[in-house]
């Protein structure tokens, strides 16, 4: 499903970027359609009412709409309680509003309804990985990666390879970058983690020469400035250190890196 596919370029690194919720969306709910109390239908109508569905609660955690993504998976959940990608992707939601137990109930029962599918495989990584559970998180990065029809494996590399990263796993870690970088030689977020992995390796002016890749082909993130300046610093740029300072403070001045900034936190 085209949709879901494109739901963990944005969450890759822990965070979902910005996306504007358009206003019709943001003022109300929208109700349950009128269809959720249907007689009893036949097997193949009632998949194709849960994937309409879920497709739909989809597109709308896309659009920053959690509340009506929620209603849109639960209806999806009750025409048909054994559709797995419809728990998967409330568990991404369930996660976004920080109900975290329900999101591992969802991601445990999709995978116990279908251990096939990649892009569950690949979901339930990931959030196995934000929640601190690392190790476990692997496995399933491998599960997708293993099937032949895996369309997006730049994904779950990436996924991997930064919660290799997570674990202290540098060398794994590389692995995975470059082995997304194969598939998506362009990705802001691989060479990010690539930058960060040469950082911590002390490989400076390599460090650096992602993070101008990463600025050429993106707005830099806070994460970006950050490291960008910490690299300039070990480098001796003091002007590009400064330029850095400067616009991590006016355009994240709320962020967790600039007040890593004031402190004087450079490690």
């Amino acid at each position: 499903m085209k949709a879901l596919r494109c739901l963990l370029v944005v969450l890759a690194l822990g965070a979902v970027l910005p996306i504007a919720v358009p206003s019709a969306l943001a003022q109300k709910s929208v109700p349950p359609p009128a269809d959720t109390t249907f007689t009893p239908a036949q097997p193949k109508d009632i998949h194709t009412r849960a994937q309409l569905h879920t497709e739909l609660g989809s597109l709308y955690f896309q659009a920053g709409n959690l509340i009506v993504a929620l209603e849109e998976l639960t209806i999806a959940i009750a025409i048909n309680p054994n559709y797995a990608p419809a728990y998967s992707t409330r568990g991404l939601v369930l996660y976004h509003v920080r109900e975290l137990a329900s999101a591992e109930k969802d991601f445990r029962r999709a995978i116990e309804l279908d251990n096939r599918d990649p892009e569950i495989s690949n979901n339930f990584g990931w959030f196995l990985c934000q929640i601190g559970k690392e190790k476990e998180s692997i496995a399933h990065f491998e599960r997708a990666l293993k099937n032949p029809m895996y369309q997006t494996p730049e994904t779950a590399n990436l996924n991997a390879g930064t919660c290799y990263l997570k674990a202290g796993d540098v060398a794994a870690a590389e692995d995975s970058i470059r082995r997304s970088l194969r598939f998506s030689p362009e990705n802001p977020q691989a060479l990010y983690q690539l930058a960060l992995i040469n950082y911590r390796r002390a490989n400076y002016d390599a460090a650096a020469e992602h993070l101008n890749k990463v600025v050429r082909l993106s707005d830099p993130s806070a994460e970006t400035l950050w490291l960008s300046l910490r690299v300039q610093r070990r480098l001796g740029d003091t002007q590009a250190e400064s330029s850095s300072a400067a616009q991590l403070r006016r355009k994240f001045p709320d962020s967790p890196e600039y007040q890593e900034l004031i402190k004087g936190n450079f490690q």
